[in-house]
């Protein structure tokens, strides 16, 4: 292991692929400040911590935009980033020019990143979606390359 961690591609791979995984990972706590901001919970047992009153916590127990536009981007990191650090891992250890690796894992930090601001502040499309499919196919290519490299090599 210490060795990969000498490799120039490794080691850009795995600091973008912890970036991109800590952006992931921020974004629980994100859905839950919204939660408990806008008092919407998704649980009973969640709701009866903000309130005393049964009817009140009824009432509590109720969908809001804000969560479920912070939910919806989470859900949508949870299915961009893990294929982009398996696929990276992957194509990090086929030996790629160093420069192509770095643009690859750079474009898609970026996308991610300019995702998560389009879907987060609404903004028109197809900013969320560009930037989405920008993440998509640097993706692909990736796996092409991983796929390309075991196939013929």
């Amino acid at each position: 292991m210490a060795s990969l961690m000498e490799d120039e591609v490794f080691r850009s791979f795995a600091k973008y692929a912890a970036i991109v995984t800590v952006k992931l990972l921020l974004m629980g706590p994100l859905t839950a400040y919204y939660r408990i901001t806008r008092k919407a919970f998704a649980n009973p047992e969640d709701a009866a911590a903000h309130s005393s009153k049964p009817e009140e916590k009824k009432q509590l127990v109720r969908t809001n935009e804000d969560v479920e536009r912070a939910r919806r981007c989470h859900q949508n990191d949870l299915e961009s980033i893990v294929p982009f650090v398996l696929v990276g891992l992957l194509y990090a250890l086929t030996g790629p020019d160093p420069s192509w690796a770095l643009l690859h894992f750079r474009v898609f930090v970026c996308s991610r990143l300019v995702h998560t601001v389009a879907y987060m502040m609404a903004l028109p499309q197809p900013s969320r979606g560009l930037s989405w499919a920008v993440g998509f196919m640097t993706t692909l290519s990736m796996a092409h390359t991983v796929i390309h490299s075991v196939v013929f090599h």
